[in-house]
């Protein structure tokens, strides 16, 4: 029986277990070459705080965009995947859970605009 999935440390999507991991699995904490570099920066865990912030102000929780335009209203579309990566590591992290359609749904699979709502 393989290992539960776990979430990748960058971006906070599923990393599902590989029998290529098998003797690595405890090592393996991103899901591509590109979360490895990426990593989570300063700024990625001010967006974690201020999207914390955010949450305890609104209880029916805050739309992503909201949170990309609070960043920086005049080019707030760069901000919008750091904000679902930060939206993400909240998931993993137990503090937070991603809405669409007012169902809650996997972060790593959702498209298009979420909410971010604490956890019920």
């Amino acid at each position: 029986m393989p290992p539960p999935s776990k979430p990748c440390r960058s971006c906070g999507r599923t990393i599902t277990w590989r029998k290529k991991w098998e003797r690595d699995w405890d090592q393996v904490l991103y899901c591509s070459a590109g979360c490895r570099s990426r990593g989570v920066s300063d700024a990625d865990r001010q967006l974690e705080d201020r999207l914390r912030a955010l949450l305890r102000t609104a209880p029916r929780g805050v739309g992503d965009v909201e949170v990309a335009r609070a960043v920086d209203a005049e080019d707030w579309r760069t901000h919008l995947e750091p904000v679902r990566r930060a939206a993400r590591r909240l998931v993993a992290a137990g503090e937070a859970e991603i809405v669409q359609a007012g169902r809650v749904v996997d972060g790593s699979r959702a498209t298009g605009p979420v909410t971010v709502r604490r956890v019920r």
